[in-house]
């Protein structure tokens, strides 16, 4: 039997005051308020942080491991997102931060950058692979793929099987650590990704990358940001420590990966509305010519997650700024890397499929309760108001149907307050 899945987002119901406010902006319909307060539902959560975005009262939080979860490890290796560097100001030069890194406990410092260049440079490769599913949907974004598998299960094999930058940075940071230390045994080895994302903590949690993940924890930007500007001291001698450059850092915002794969045949969006509608035109066919499709759940690419600490459009020009300090690549494949992808780059399969929308493994009883669905929001006011607890009417009806009462009752505040008014 199958683990449940774990989830990183989660709510403090102490803090929530019921107001509906990630009721309406959750994707998925994954949120519903019952007795005052917010409940999620597992099933449906893709982790996206969109409610920790929206919640005024700061109810919904992301859970990630603290730095000390580390300490259980001989060897320690910090994996930076490239988002970290668009934190601090005036950067302009990246060891700073990958040797305050190293003060804050690491023991090396392997950038997810130089894993991006490694994973653009093999997707030039797989694009031109005979038999590839076109437009190629890029894995780089968990949430992204935990979307296709819950409500766009026609799309996944246009999904690209290569691991994403974070796995493939482990992988090498792993070999490079137990080449250089023999005397270490693999489980000495503790890596840990330094994220922006909710969604990277779930891709962990989850063994997502087939059955075994290289990463061990993840810690949010936001958990180590300070203790990276205490320990940043600006002019003192440093150590280089970077193998990255502006290919690989520009994967922080939207539109890096896809410049990074030196294409013109590509479209990227940002935001997970954006994403949603562009899947929808992608199942529909009424988007050609496009080889390849970079998506973002966050707002402006890793730069918005939520557990980053500066806002994202100032991040992001902060690494514009930076990047001009920068070589264009690091990168350099031997002449057989430039022809072939390693086997272990590439994962088999995706999470398995999960119908969240559909009502009943039976056809004929499937069209019933769509019937009775259409019955029961006839009735409804459809202004989508919320107050019923569920995010518009036709969910309303839904979940009144999805309960199984015999005579479910409709339920509606506003029509209640309508008869209470005018009880003829």
């Amino acid at each position: 039997m199958a683990s449940a899945y774990q989830h990183s987002v989660y709510l403090e119901e102490q803090k929530c005051t019921g107001c509906t406010t990630c009721l309406h902006h959750c994707p998925t319909e994954a949120i519903r308020i019952l007795d005052g307060k917010a409940v999620i539902n597992s099933d449906r959560c893709i982790d996206c942080g969109e409610c920790i975005r929206r919640c005024p009262h700061q109810a919904k939080k992301a859970m990630s491991s603290p730095l000390s979860s580390m300490d259980r490890f001989r060897w320690k290796i910090a994996l930076p997102a490239p988002t970290l560097y668009g934190q601090f100001d005036n950067l302009d030069d990246v060891d700073y931060v990958l040797n305050g890194l190293k003060k804050i406990g690491f023991d090396e410092v392997y950038e997810v950058s130089a894993g991006a260049e490694i994973v653009s440079a093999y997707t030039r490769q797989y694009i031109k692979t005979e038999g590839v599913r076109l437009p190629l949907i890029s894995s780089a974004c968990p949430v992204v793929i935990r979307l296709i598998c819950l409500l766009f299960p026609s799309l996944k094999d246009n999904v690209m099987r290569l691991l994403p930058p974070m796995e493939v940075a482990a992988q090498i940071a792993r070999i490079r650590a137990m080449s250089a230390h023999p005397e270490l045994e693999p489980q000495d080895i503790g890596v840990c990704f330094v994220s922006p994302c909710p969604g990277k903590v779930s891709y962990v949690k989850n063994n997502t990358a087939d059955t075994y993940n290289s990463v061990d924890e993840v810690v949010s930007i936001n958990d180590v940001y300070f203790e990276l500007v205490n320990a940043m001291k600006r002019g003192e001698e440093i150590e280089s420590l970077s193998d990255s450059g502006m290919l690989g850092i520009g994967w922080a915002s939207s539109g890096g990966e896809s410049a990074a794969i030196l294409n013109d045949d590509y479209l990227a969006a940002d935001g997970i509305e954006n994403v949603i509608h562009v899947l929808n035109q992608i199942e529909n066919g009424n988007i050609q010519n496009v080889k390849f499709i970079e998506l973002n759940a966050c707002p402006g690419g890793c730069v918005g997650g939520v557990l980053s600490v500066q806002n994202p459009f100032i991040a992001k020009a902060r690494l514009q700024s930076l990047r001009h300090y920068l070589p264009v690549s690091m990168l350099h494949l031997s002449q057989e890397e430039q022809h072939y992808i390693p086997a272990n780059f590439f994962f088999e399969e995706l999470p398995k499929y999960n119908p969240v929308a559909r009502l009943s493994n039976n056809m004929a009883e499937s069209m019933r309760m769509m019937a009775d669905i259409q019955r029961i929001r006839a009735r409804l006011p459809g202004i989508d108001c919320g107050a019923c607890g569920a995010p518009s009417c036709r969910a309303h009806a839904e979940d009144l149907v999805r309960s199984r009462k015999k005579n479910p009752d409709v339920d509606c505040p506003i029509l209640r307050a309508k008869m209470i008014k005018d009880p003829q």
